[in-house]
């Protein structure tokens, strides 16, 4: 534990971005799991379910919580995998 205030104002300001971030990653998890089951599903609603994916995983770029090359892939695998099962 930090004897020096502004040291201990640091691990307070760490946990709580630390949370922030959690949350951020467990809804970017759960709309991408959403997403891919649209998808394997053929759902009435899959392009619009793609389409708040693809902007949770833009908003977590933006925020810095995940690489932008970590949400181009993901973007990218999801278009793909859409493409695919619609060409099918």
């Amino acid at each position: 534990m930090p004897n020096i205030k502004s040291q201990k104002d640091r691990v307070v300001q760490a946990n709580k971005e630390a949370e922030h971030n959690k949350s951020i990653k467990s809804n970017l998890k759960t709309v991408v799991k959403k997403a891919d089951a649209a998808i394997d599903s053929q759902a009435a609603d899959k392009d619009a379910v793609i389409k708040s994916a693809v902007s949770a995983i833009d908003s977590a770029k933006s925020k810095g919580v995940i690489h932008k090359n970590t949400a181009a892939r993901k973007i990218s695998r999801m278009a793909k995998r859409n493409n695919k099962v619609a060409a099918e």
